[in-house]
């Protein structure tokens, strides 16, 4: 692995490998499968118009969300869920494919879920809690000395955008767009914050996989997960969609611009919505329908997953 690649950059929520020049990876030749060989039972959507973006106050302006303006979206199919560890493994199993992060020999690690006697690691100078880890990916969401017993339902993570779009090919489907993808995570909601309204914790009730209490030093658990929750937990949304918000980021298919501007990094970004289990009011809150970021297509770390979409 040559220092580009060592050499990590980015912000809090995902930090970017900077993997520049490293080859895209696609499905081995010959392997591809219906769409009943990947997620099935996709939810139909009638498309139509809505309201994309947000105007709120407290939005992070690089990010773009703004100015609120009305789209208009063909009908679709979209997982109900973000793809799970079992689902993956299904067409790793299949293909033989290994991720970018298997291939490169590490991903990013929140250092919350690394033991406490875990070897030094390297850490983002913007986002110390992002660690460099050596053997970590899908297989070993939290380092060499993990591994994915219990956690079948939960979405796959480290996971980068040109995996994703390997999976997606394998089962006949794709990314969705990013308006696709914000239609869906409002559930038929105009204009509101989440997924089931304007207040976070309506009654006292959680209804997303975020963090819970002061970060990063303590997470108090309070909505009872600490790293990634089931693909299928919480409610879903009106459109029968879970976990839109919180639990991980999702890659989309666009690449990132902010406000119809030109994406710094040279167009090379991708889109991820929905924020994770990561974010919390202090210093993040890209929990939102609304939020949005871009990262590096060759990027991987533990709070990034995707969902699959197809035309109708």
């Amino acid at each position: 692995m040559t220092d580009e690649r060592q050499r990590p950059r980015g912000g809090c929520c995902a930090p970017s490998a900077d993997r520049r020049g490293a080859p895209a990876l696609a499905p081995p030749a010959g392997a591809t499968a219906s769409a009943a060989g990947g997620p099935d039972g996709l939810v139909p959507l009638a498309g139509g118009e809505f309201l994309m973006g947000s105007a709120d106050a407290r939005a992070y302006p690089e990010d773009g969300e703004g100015p609120v303006r009305r789209v208009r979206i063909a009908p679709f199919r979209i997982s109900p869920a973000a793809v799970t560890n079992a689902e993956f493994a299904e067409f790793a199993d299949a293909t033989g494919y290994r991720t970018e992060a298997e291939r490169f020999g590490w991903s990013f690690v929140f250092g919350g879920l690394l033991p406490d006697d875990f070897p030094p690691t390297r850490g983002v100078a913007a986002a110390p809690w992002w660690r460099q880890v050596e053997d970590a990916s899908w297989r070993r969401p939290a380092g060499p000395r993990s591994d994915l017993d219990g956690l079948a339902d939960h979405p796959v993570v480290h996971v980068s955008w040109n995996d994703a779009e390997a999976y997606c090919a394998w089962a006949g489907l794709r990314l969705p767009t990013e308006a696709e993808w914000e239609f869906a995570a409002r559930g038929g909601l105009e204009q509101c914050a989440y997924p089931w309204g304007d207040e976070r914790e309506p009654g006292g009730e959680h209804r997303m996989n975020v963090w819970q209490g002061t970060f990063p030093a303590e997470n108090t658990r309070d909505d009872g997960w600490y790293g990634t929750c089931p693909a299928r937990a919480f409610p879903p949304n009106g459109f029968g969609l879970y976990n839109t918000t919180g639990n991980v980021w999702e890659w989309c298919r666009d690449r990132f611009s902010a406000g119809g501007s030109p994406d710094p990094a040279g167009g090379t970004r991708r889109s991820a919505r929905g924020g994770s289990y990561l974010c919390h009011d202090s210093y993040c809150r890209r929990y939102r329908v609304s939020a949005r970021q871009g990262i590096a297509p060759d990027s991987s770390m533990g709070n990034t997953g995707f969902r699959c979409a197809r035309d109708a």
